[in-house]
């Protein structure tokens, strides 16, 4: 409720929504995402929300309760390629991001998004993997950036990227089946989140 009334305050036409990982509750979370659609929906009717969700440990229970609730885009990061997934993000499993986007994509329910950083040591035709499995999990955004080490404690940074290899892989994306691909060294998830969905098709 708190959300939904900053956001009526706030005045705003589109909100991208993201939480912590909760693994610690009984449903990951999904409960409170559930909730939180709602009550944005009862009190802000107009606005267009984007929830970037966790994985929920590949439950597809959860999966489907979040998805049930509606959201006009429901975004599920990848991060980076499956060789790099165990040292990237030690608590996810790369198939259990991709079994969310595909029950996200099989409720008809709402746009699905992904996205991806670039410059952790991930090889070119394994980006082009990526792509290809979003493809055939019905991912319909893709964003792709640079990454940045957050801070010492982090992985390090193995490559900036050329900005010319962000637009052929936006190239590749799109002429792979992905409806949009958004890519560019500081693009991020949420980077003109609402152009990004209006150009998939939401009005």
């Amino acid at each position: 409720d708190k959300i939904a009334l900053s956001l009526s305050r706030l005045n705003l036409n589109f909100a991208v929504i993201t939480s912590v990982d909760r693994d610690d509750l009984p449903d990951g979370g999904a409960g409170h995402w559930v909730k939180t659609i709602k009550a944005i929906r009862d009190l802000c009717p107009k606005i267009k929300i984007e929830t970037l969700i966790p994985d929920f440990q590949g439950d597809t229970g959860l999966i489907r309760q979040v998805c049930e609730a509606r959201p006009d885009v429901l975004a599920h990061n990848l991060e980076t390629v499956e060789s790099l997934q165990r040292r990237v993000r030690p608590q996810c499993r790369y198939k259990w991001s991709l079994k969310t986007l595909k029950i996200a994509a099989e409720s008809n329910q709402t746009i699905v998004k992904s996205g991806l950083m670039l410059g952790l040591g991930e090889k070119k035709g394994e980006v082009i993997q990526v792509m290809k499995e979003l493809v055939e999990v019905g991912c319909q955004i893709l964003s792709i950036g640079q990454y940045l080490r957050p801070s010492p404690a982090h992985m390090e940074v193995v490559e900036f990227v050329h900005p010319d290899c962000f637009l052929e892989y936006k190239e590749i994306g799109e002429s792979l089946g992905i409806a949009h691909v958004e890519a560019g060294p500081l693009v991020r998830s949420s980077y003109m989140a609402d152009q990004q969905a209006r150009k998939v098709g939401l009005s």
